[in-house]
């Protein structure tokens, strides 16, 4: 279920306007990803997000938007990782480090592709992209987790 949820919406953000910046966008699947990273445990968490990438890039790109998704996810995931296992920070302060990590990770993935530095030019465009792209959905992420928790051991599920 949180695949699809995040296959929707990365599919609905694919229909979103570009703000006109090249690389930033909301990150919407990454609301999927954090909540599942909560409800579920990272193993399952970074294994939705891989599937996404893969299904979205088949359906919406090409293998070069594949690897660049890849590649910010998975440091993305890491840093959202360690941060949640510490216990120390908020559900937001960890979708805030998926958003700075993801664009990091895009960056030197693209540093690499075209052989020079002068793509960091755009470093710190995405950082700040990524830390109020981040906090939207890590305020999002926190509202919904409470809201399912409650509803969850209401139920008894």
């Amino acid at each position: 279920m949180f695949t699809a949820f995040a296959v929707v919406l990365s599919y609905v953000e694919t229909l979103i306007p570009s703000p006109g910046i090249l690389g930033v966008k909301i990150g919407l699947a990454n609301f999927a990803v954090v909540l599942a990273l909560y409800f579920l445990g990272y193993k399952e968490a970074i294994l939705i997000n891989i599937i996404r990438i893969i299904i979205i890039g088949f359906f919406f790109g090409n293998l070069f938007r594949i690897f660049f998704s890849i590649a910010g996810a998975v440091i993305s995931f890491i840093a959202m990782a360690v941060l949640k296992r510490t216990n120390k920070v908020s559900m937001i302060t960890v979708a805030i480090a998926g958003g700075v990590f993801h664009n990091l990770g895009q960056i030197v993935v693209a540093c690499y592709i075209v052989d020079t530095y002068s793509v960091f030019v755009y470093l710190p465009v995405l950082i700040v992209s990524g830390v109020i792209t981040g906090m939207i959905i890590g305020i999002l992420s926190d509202i919904i987790y409470k809201r399912l928790k409650k509803f969850i051991y209401k139920s008894g599920m």
